[in-house]
């Protein structure tokens, strides 16, 4: 009776670990990468390009761009000099600077430079062409910076129990790098509310 009760119970376990298995199968989806998907209040790469682009057409939206333009007969070249993350959170701040240097380019407005690490490859790159290639590029002729781009993420949240709001700010500036004088300031919130239902079970 004993055996019996066992092997009963071991059947019973075994098939509720077989619909237990079912029921949380997972499921992968292709969607297209220009789509949101907010599965939390976090930052996320909708976030990221649509800062990035407001951001910059604001920053174009200035005068420096076309006062640079009209008195060097060209125009004027950007370095993204440091963006920090201040936020509570882990921010790839990277994707969000390569967000910024397309909107630049994209503009058609202001050139971009390359600076930190990415610059200190291509030096050396060049001097690796000076030993090696016939068609190598000469050192010292690289275009300075006229202006720096920096800034920060910063973010606040507030909890009451399950519902959680998260505030977000980015300010920049652009500094112009032969006076110091800051050429431009901006800033952009985002507010997201997370609500969790509560089904009672």
């Amino acid at each position: 009776m004993l055996k019996q009760a066992t092997k009963l119970t071991a059947a019973t376990l075994l098939g509720a670990s077989v619909l237990l298995s079912v029921g949380c199968a997972t499921k992968v989806s292709r969607i297209s990468a220009s789509e949101e998907v907010a599965l939390s209040d976090r930052w996320n790469a909708k976030d990221s390009e649509l800062v990035a682009n407001e951001m910059i057409n604001d920053m174009l939206s200035f005068p420096w761009a076309r006062d640079f333009e009209m008195d060097n007969s060209r125009r004027p070249t950007v370095i993204i000099s440091r963006i920090r993350n201040k936020s509570h959170e882990h921010i790839a701040i990277d994707t969000f600077t390569n967000d910024i240097k397309r909107a630049i380019i994209r503009s058609g407005r202001a050139d971009f430079v390359a600076g930190g690490e990415e610059r200190d490859a291509i030096r050396e790159e060049r001097r690796d062409q000076e030993l090696n290639a016939r068609n190598a590029k000469a050192q010292g002729q690289e275009n300075a910076a006229d202006f720096a781009l920096s800034g920060s993420v910063n973010s606040i949240v507030d909890q009451v129990g399950s519902d959680r709001v998260t505030f977000y700010q980015v300010d920049m500036k652009l500094i112009d790098m032969e006076s110091n004088r800051e050429v431009w300031n901006g800033q952009k919130k985002i507010q997201k509310l997370q609500e969790k239902s509560s089904f009672g079970f």
